[in-house]
């Protein structure tokens, strides 16, 4: 019998007990695939992290399991491996490697900012499935599908009421394939956005926060003209399932050169204890 240590972290939060909770193991150079898998599974959180030694000259170099299966990237598990990494080292900026390249992230206090993997264009499924999944009549905007990682797949929706007011057949969602689907609004001037967002077919049935959807969702709202280069955006999702998070997204460059996207949030840490493997 082995005992691993672990951290317990929510990320896009400031305040415990709200946000998208993280178990970070940060030992975790013994643990075979499997068993990293099975702690994913046993902790039932969207994510959970391995920190292991960089295999480039990254500070380290980082593994993500949702219940289901290992993502190359997500955003939260990103933003609470590197906070808990910057404690332990020191620093206010760490790189970390993932399986979709190196993710760099600064910190001013526990608030961090990643730049995250320029999302790609993908085919988004067939509309009149994704639709009648989530139930609802249509998109506000062209359904969009990007890949940074995880492939999110973005319907715009009249108001936050009819966010608030989505009721998706999982089962029929799951269906669509290996996906995460977001359900958005904007207010203020398109500044802000309420969004929720679903990944049944990764174990995730809704997810309190995704860092890795706010990137792409700043990306669409841009190729929409709803948002300006370098204009930063406010996301709100959890409220639904009682983890209110607040995640921020810009993207830089121009219509023809997307230079960067950037995604940022708050981290804290709120308990620590060690797995048994036999």
């Amino acid at each position: 019998m082995t005992e691993h240590p672990y951290a317990v972290l929510d990320v896009f939060t400031e305040t415990p007990l709200q946000g998208n909770p993280l178990a970070v193991f940060d030992e975790a150079a013994t643990l075979s695939d499997d068993e990293m898998q099975q702690l994913a599974r046993e902790l039932n959180l969207s994510e959970t992290a391995f920190l292991l030694p960089s295999q480039t000259d990254a500070d380290a170099r980082v593994r993500i399991f949702t219940p289901a299966a290992e993502l190359p990237f997500a955003g939260h598990p990103v933003l609470g491996t590197a906070f808990l990494l910057a404690g332990q080292l020191g620093k206010n900026k760490v790189t970390l490697q993932t399986g979709a390249g190196q993710v760099p992230v600064e910190f001013t206090g526990s608030y961090g900012e990643m730049e995250q993997p320029l999302p790609t264009t993908e085919e988004a499924p067939e509309p009149t499935s994704l639709l009648d999944s989530l139930g609802v009549d249509r998109s506000e905007l062209p359904i969009g599908a990007y890949r940074n990682g995880p492939l999110h797949v973005f319907v715009a929706l009249p108001g936050e009421s009819a966010v608030t007011a989505v009721s998706p057949n999982l089962q029929a969602l799951s269906e669509l394939g290996p996906c995460c689907v977001s359900c958005f609004a904007l207010s203020d001037g398109h500044r802000r956005v309420k969004t929720r967002v679903f990944c049944p077919a990764l174990g995730v049935p809704e997810d309190p926060a995704t860092g890795s959807a706010a990137g792409p969702l700043a990306l669409h709202l841009t190729r929409h003209q709803l948002l300006a280069h370098g204009e930063q955006l406010e996301i709100h999702q959890g409220q639904e399932i009682r983890r209110p998070s607040i995640l921020f997204a810009r993207v830089e460059g121009t219509a023809d050169r997307i230079e960067s996207v950037n995604v940022g949030g708050s981290a804290v840490e709120v308990a620590r204890g060690r797995y048994r493997v036999a």
